[in-house]
């Protein structure tokens, strides 16, 4: 344990930005419960005691967004006894293939002609607007899973930040969490403890130079102008939360409420 972790909170060696979404609050004065809802970063590299400590969370799926890129780059999840994995590519798997390539391996002209001058961020923000419009049926799949019988669940990307942020963040939407609570928990993954290590190719000190790393933050920050695209982009679609869980995801008043039944204290 560090100064930095609240006690309450694991910090496990090989997973990153793990944390319960538990105790957030509705706009009708409930709480997301603890210990059926967690998100964090691929679990790809987890411990023996890592995965011991995930093993007694009694999860029921472990929902991985990351495509098939992704796996290759990172390898396959561990195996935890009596959990379901359900695979749900959340980006193309060729899609951004070269381009994270050029972030690992790129020279700093490149990475100024493709990240300089607000193209990072515009990117991030491309993707979430992209994520919430076209993958409808992936989220639609996750809440019917967690109304059925999927939780405890746990959710996450290689990060734990982008792709498994919008999908918790799309789960606490159709149980009525607060926006200010869903946002404050997004930035959660900017902690020092949580976030992504950037992982260059070359060793000399020019592969992490300041202007390198500030080209590359934009990438793996959570900031609050990309959630805020993606609800934008929800209002500017369907009109509203209900129209687009309704509309959108085919997610019934029915559906919710066996939802929030499952999930809500």
């Amino acid at each position: 344990m560090t100064q930095q972790v609240p006690s309450t909170e694991p910090e496990l060696a090989g997973v990153r930005n793990f944390r319960d979404v538990g105790g957030l609050p509705t706009v009708d004065g409930r709480r997301v419960r603890h210990g059926v809802l967690f998100r964090s970063g691929h679990l790809a590299h987890a411990t023996d005691e890592d995965a011991a400590f995930l093993a007694s969370l009694g999860l029921h799926t472990v929902f991985d967004f990351r495509n098939a890129a992704d796996q290759k780059l990172e390898g396959p999840d561990v195996e935890l006894p009596g959990v379901r994995n359900v695979n749900l590519p959340l980006s193309d798997p060729a899609d951004g293939a070269e381009f994270w390539k050029m972030v690992r391996d790129g020279d700093l002209e490149q990475l100024r002609s493709v990240l300089a001058d607000g193209k990072a961020a515009n990117r991030m923000i491309a993707s979430y607007r992209m994520i919430i419009k076209e993958r409808t049926a992936e989220h639609s799949r996750v809440l019917h899973a967690l109304a059925e019988d999927s939780v405890p669940a746990l959710m996450h990307c290689a990060a734990g930040k982008d792709r498994a942020g919008l999908s918790i963040a799309v789960t606490l939407l159709a149980l009525g969490v607060e926006r200010e609570a869903i946002l404050a928990d997004y930035l959660e993954s900017n902690a020092t403890h949580r976030r992504y290590k950037v992982h260059r190719s070359g060793s000399a000190s020019s592969a992490y130079s300041p202007e390198v790393m500030e080209l590359l933050s934009p990438l793996f920050d959570a900031r609050a102008e990309y959630l805020s695209a993606a609800f934008d982009t929800i209002e500017e679609t369907w009109g509203g939360v209900d129209a687009y869980l309704h509309g959108g995801l085919g997610v019934t008043p029915e559906v919710r409420d066996r939802l929030r039944d499952r999930l809500l204290d």
